[in-house]
């Protein structure tokens, strides 16, 4: 048995084993006893992951699949996850901290990337493969053109590295761009000295007209005269780092409360 990747779910399956291997090594297993598995497919990665000292628990949204991983991994009884991660819930599953890995669907990548920062109080260490242009994005340096929300958000709570590159041709089917390998370790602070909601909203924003200085791009937060006569407010947003949007923030916040 086979299972046949399939188009709506973005299945590109990898079959290059040394690839998989190298992937499953880019975990360190410290400060965690278990992993979560997104999207394992035939388990290409996921035999590598059962041969570490961590216990392995996977999460697959395919039927197929499914019945593919309990035919061939018994050792994974009672650790499938029939659901889409994308609507997962860590503690409905867990009630300690979990590593997420996984060969990431490229259509929904981001998606999984920003349910792993939402409940990052539970994820110490994330890693896995997005389309390149996707990994080179977060891990990012301020003051790139592909510097942008991605970056900034998931670098407001973990430390990311680039580790490799992946040819399009280890794929069944080759998908239609390169891959890229990415880690992240999540700070040893993890939480933002200002309104964690205000701060996304204000990243969104700014990066939605990333051409324009911030004192254009952020006129819909209200801002008062004397708050844009701030130098900060003269710059473009790809030129803020994770500290300067939290300070951005912050006096967005303080102008807000002084002007009520």
């Amino acid at each position: 048995m086979s299972v046949r990747p399939k188009k709506y779910l973005g299945q590109h399956f990898l079959n290059d084993e040394n690839i998989a291997q190298n992937i499953a090594n880019t975990l360190s297993g410290k400060g965690y006893s278990r992993v979560l598995e997104i999207g394992p497919g035939m388990g290409v990665l996921t035999k590598y992951l059962l041969e570490k000292p961590f216990t392995t628990h996977v999460v697959e949204i395919d039927p197929e699949s499914v019945e593919y991983l309990k035919m061939h991994f018994p050792s994974l009884e009672n650790r499938i996850i029939e659901a889409d991660f994308l609507k997962l819930t860590l503690t409905d599953f867990f009630n300690e901290q979990v590593a997420i890995i996984g060969n990431f669907p490229y259509n929904i990548s981001s998606q999984i990337l920003f349910q792993v920062i939402a409940q990052r109080q539970y994820v110490p260490e994330f890693a896995g493969m997005f389309q390149k242009e996707v990994a080179e994005r977060i891990c990012e340096k301020p003051g790139s053109k592909t510097y942008g929300i991605l970056s900034v958000l998931t670098q407001a709570f973990y430390d990311t590295s680039y580790l490799f590159n992946v040819s399009r041709f280890v794929f069944d089917p080759p998908p239609k761009v390169a891959s890229g390998v990415i880690h992240l370790t999540r700070r040893s602070d993890y939480t933002l000295p200002c309104n964690d909601a205000l701060f996304f909203s204000v990243v969104k924003t700014a990066f939605q007209q990333r051409r324009k200085t911030l004192r254009n791009s952020l006129k819909s937060f209200g801002l008062s005269a004397s708050l844009k006569e701030d130098s900060i407010f003269d710059e473009r947003p790809e030129r803020l780092g994770v500290s300067e949007f939290i300070l951005l923030t912050q006096k967005i916040a303080d102008d807000t409360l002084s002007t009520q």
